[in-house]
Order: structure tokens, then C-alpha cells, then sequence
């Protein structure tokens, strides 16, 4: 487990982006943190950077549950699962068949014991300013 401090929002969206490029089809990547830590400012840089179109609009799937994205590395799932009945109903957004793409997942310890082993964990945090952030990081010892 390692942690990183990122100063303002452009840090957590540049570290977003070099995370988009080491990502890789069958990838879930969970992003933990409280309301207002940063998670949609780190999906949507994320996203746009797999998608490669900085003005791509990225709403937050908070109402739908999952938003799927064409990209060039395949298919992109950002789940937010913050309204989700209980982890038996992931079953019915695809969760199974979307795990052959890469999955995005905020509020994932809702999805308990559905979420891989593999999954890369990402703690956001309050950092020592206003905007700054500091961001756990467990898993993909391989590649980070």
C-alpha cells in the first residue's frame, strides 16, 4: 500500500490520466472515499483520457448506477453505487459481463464481496489544503 499527495484537482486529474494509460480490459478499479473527496473529478478525467476527448461529458451515474463508454481500449463501466439495493442487484446492470471491459466503481464496499480480488483500491482523502488531496493506493504492485 502506498500513498500519494495531490496538491489541487489538476493533480487528481493528471494522476487519473496516467492511471487511464496503464489500465487494461478486465481491470476494476474502486475508488473509495467520502462525499466530496474527488471520485467524479478522478472518473471523469479518467474516462476522457481512455476516450481520448478532453470535453467528453461524463455524468455521473448516480441515478442509472452504471454509464458505459466506448473507448479505445474497449468498453469503460463507471458504476456509482451509492443507491444500490444491496450487491444481489448488481447482476442486474451487467455487472458480470461488464468485468471483459474496465470497470470504474465509486462507493464499491457496496457491491461487498462481488468485487474482484484484482480490483486496484484508491482512497481519496482530505489532503493539508482545501483542494488538496491524499490518495491510498492498494494493489497492481505490478504495474504502479
Amino acid at each position: 500500500m502506498s500513498q500519494i499527495d495531490l496538491p489541487d484537482q489538476p493533480a487528481t486529474e493528471a494522476f487519473a490520466a496516467r492511471l487511464a494509460g496503464l489500465a487494461q480490459p478486465g481491470d476494476v478499479i474502486a475508488l473509495h472515499g467520502e462525499m466530496g473527496m474527488g471520485k467524479s473529478v478522478f472518473a471523469r478525467a479518467f474516462l476522457r483520457a481512455l476516450a481520448q476527448d478532453p470535453a467528453l461529458e461524463v455524468p455521473s451515474p448516480t441515478f442509472s448506477l452504471v454509464q458505459t463508454y466506448d473507448t479505445a481500449k474497449g468498453a469503460v463501466a463507471h458504476f456509482d453505487l451509492w443507491r444500490l439495493d444491496g450487491p444481489d442487484a448488481l447482476c442486474e446492470l451487467g455487472w458480470d459481463e461488464l468485468q471483459e471491459g474496465i470497470m470504474l466503481v465509486e462507493w464499491p464496499e457496496r457491491a461487498e464481496d462481488e468485487l474482484p480480488d484484482h480490483a486496484l483500491h484508491l482512497t481519496l482523502t482530505e489532503g493539508e489544503a482545501e483542494e488538496a488531496r491524499r490518495m491510498t493506493i492498494k494493489g497492481w504492485s505490478d504495474r504502479l
